[in-house]
């Protein structure tokens, strides 16, 4: 039974496994191809969910997120085993966000209405572009019709809260070739949209073919976010974060936990967390990992990383999430929180993004436009000492 005075909490499991990896991707996974090292993935995590379930007594989580990697890439009840154990070990509130990651070329609908059924209602889908030269140049396993076929299979298995990215930046983009993505995409009717820039990650492979693919320009990149950001509003689709748009009612509420400097715990390898106090990282490393979790006396650490958040990193992050925000920084919020002036820290340097339309300033509230959510990590490297915020990792560039 549900308590309401209890702490919330935003849950985040990582699932590595891919049928194949995307040539932009720099996430941590590893090939799905051995059932046994899944399955003992899966062993692993569980038991590292049990582990918590003492500490995390005083939480009721409202958000779940599976992610990855692809989770759909494990065998069915893998994935069944692992939605199982987090309604055991943890609180839910009963109208969570459960959501669950998935490549449209690894689930079919009686996977989703199994999920459904589980709980799950939310499903975030990778179409990145409907123009399948564009999907053969990210080596994306999927296709158009594929990703079709798989978001009609979500509908008929009642998941009524999809999220799709999408992608701009890619090899052969045009801008017209962005909008023939997005006239189509909200034809189908997702009730979320992601839009991310797409960063050019040193080590993998789109970086070492980033002077034989044909890119498009930094301005046609930006004529492709400001034409997107005014197509999407005008088809329903409220910009609500850099590179997040959602009809009303359906921003993702896991997200914003993370803009919102909220709690969140994160379990399995190269997962993070900001839980009690304290951020902390696991290993980028699922061998290392199992061991760690399956002999937990060994001299085995999963920890990569966990401090204890000081008040100026504290700070520093809560001003970088807020101005990833429409809704923007309230200066009362931010005095009630750190017993400080926002305009008396940043006001000098921030009246020149609003002279120039670059953020707005009104009732107490900044708030970057579209034009300064385009180049907020300039604006933000103005404003902040990046050094001081203990190199979260979890937000680098507009994805």
């Amino acid at each position: 039974m549900q308590s309401y005075d209890k702490s919330r909490l935003g849950l985040y499991l990582h699932i590595p496994f891919c049928r194949a990896k995307c040539a932009y991707c720099d996430f941590y996974s590893l090939p799905a191809q051995s059932e046994e090292l899944m399955q003992r993935y899966t062993d692993a995590l569980i038991t590292h969910m049990q582990s918590y379930k003492k500490g995390a007594k005083d939480y009721v989580a409202d958000t779940v997120f599976i992610g990855g990697g692809t989770p759909t890439s494990l065998p069915p009840q893998m994935l069944y085993q692992i939605i199982r154990a987090v309604k055991r070990n943890f609180s839910l509130v009963r109208d969570a966000e459960f959501t669950v990651e998935a490549n449209p070329a690894t689930v079919d609908h009686a996977m989703l209405t199994h999920l459904r059924r589980l709980g799950v209602n939310r499903i975030s889908m990778g179409l990145q572009s409907a123009n399948n030269n564009e999907l053969m140049a990210l080596s994306r396993i999927h296709r158009r019709q594929d990703f079709e076929a798989s978001f009609r299979a979500a509908r008929r298995a009642r998941i009524g809260n999809i999220n799709v990215d999408v992608m701009f930046g890619i090899p052969y983009q045009t801008r017209e070739s962005l909008m023939k993505t997005l006239r189509w995409l909200v034809k189908l009717g997702p009730e979320h949209i992601s839009l991310y820039d797409l960063i050019l990650e040193p080590g993998t492979r789109l970086y070492a073919q980033r002077q034989t693919l044909p890119f498009p320009s930094e301005d046609e990149e930006a004529d492709m976010y400001f034409m997107a950001v005014e197509f999407l509003a005008k088809h329903g689709y409220a910009q609500y974060e850099i590179s997040n748009f959602a009809r009303p009612g359906y921003m993702c509420r896991h997200n914003l936990k993370y803009w919102n400097c909220e709690e969140y715990l994160g379990l399995g390898a190269a997962a993070h967390s900001f839980f009690r106090g304290n951020r902390f990282a696991f290993v980028r490393d699922a061998e290392r990992y199992m061991k760690g979790i399956e002999a937990p006396t060994s001299a085995v650490r999963i920890t990569q990383q966990n401090d204890a958040v000081s008040p100026k990193e504290r700070l520093g992050e809560y001003i970088m999430l807020r101005f990833r925000l429409a809704a923007g920084l309230d200066c009362r919020d931010f005095a009630r929180r750190f017993g400080t002036s926002f305009e008396n820290l940043y006001g000098r340097k921030m009246q020149p993004y609003v002279q120039h339309g670059y953020a707005t300033f009104k009732d107490g509230v900044y708030a970057l436009t579209p034009r300064g959510m385009f180049v907020s990590n300039y604006i933000l490297s103005d404003l902040l000492d990046f050094a001081d915020l203990g190199g979260s990792g979890m937000f680098d560039g507009n994805r």
